[in-house]
């Protein structure tokens, strides 16, 4: 399982997020708490929005704790929203395309979780892609092909529903409630550039976790784990909830599963 972060607020240096605080996401990526593995380090990225029609990119291979620009340019970007991430994978190799965030277009997207059968379910779900988005791909990961679906059933303009539609098609090709050694399990962080969009579900109730916290400059910092429990107040998210961070603040839609389904 991977580790996260994401934050919108003033701008501030990617640093504070991903290196600064006691329990930085560079320190997860060492020291995870809360995951399968303690170690996350099959390659790292982080995606930042300033001026301009979509986000800044930067993915490399190296664990996150190795690579040598990484402690420069977070301290050097400055930006008002960003999402950053650590990987451990679960599927496809390490390369940089399969490295997260992804972006298309003004969209940002990072996952940790899983779609264990993915490569049974594969070619059924890479069916369903507009040509437009299916030649977009760029890696071989479940999340990758999560975010295009997400793009392709509506995220630009309702991403609840997106949402909702993208675990119907899981919970109809995957093995939900069918016998499988492994759950399908996620947690998805997703931006546009205005705001950050949240949720987790899973197929046996124990989706990866993510948590939420306010800063003392009225911005917003979502996490796998608590980043500096001494100095900002976190709140698990729910699962099966869409979650909003906006400059107007958090909203929450419920977000409704076939159940029977799943079962």
């Amino acid at each position: 399982m991977c580790r996260l972060a994401a934050y919108l607020g003033p701008a501030v240096p990617i640093a504070h997020v991903v290196v600064d605080p006691a329990h930085s996401l560079l320190e997860q990526s060492q020291h995870a708490n809360e995951a399968k593995l303690a170690v996350q380090g099959d390659g790292f990225g982080f995606a930042w929005y300033a001026e301009g029609a979509g986000p800044g990119l930067y993915r490399d291979v190296l664990p996150a704790w190795s690579d040598g620009n990484l402690l420069s340019l977070c301290k050097m970007i400055r930006s008002p929203l960003f999402l950053a991430h650590v990987r451990a994978s679960t599927t496809g190799e390490t390369t940089r395309l399969n490295c997260h965030p992804f972006a298309h277009r003004r969209w940002s997207f990072m996952h940790n979780g899983q779609v264990p059968d993915i490569d049974r379910i594969r070619r059924a779900l890479e069916a369903l892609l507009p040509d437009d988005l299916y030649l977009a791909r760029r890696g071989t990961t479940d999340s990758e092909l999560i975010f295009l679906l997400l793009l392709a059933h509506g995220l630009e303009d309702n991403p609840a529903e997106a949402v909702q539609s993208v675990v119907a098609l899981l919970q109809e090709h995957s093995c939900y409630g069918q016998g499988c050694d492994e759950a399908v399990r996620l947690t998805c962080v997703m931006s546009d550039g205005d705001a950050i969009y949240a949720f987790r579900h899973s197929s046996d109730a124990r989706a990866p976790s993510l948590y939420a916290a306010e800063t003392r400059e009225g911005g917003w910092v979502l996490a796998s784990e608590p980043l500096d429990s001494k100095t900002l107040t976190w709140a698990a998210i729910e699962p099966d909830a869409l979650v909003t961070l906006s400059h107007g603040g958090v909203s929450r839609v419920p977000l409704a599963f076939d159940v029977a389904r799943a079962a």
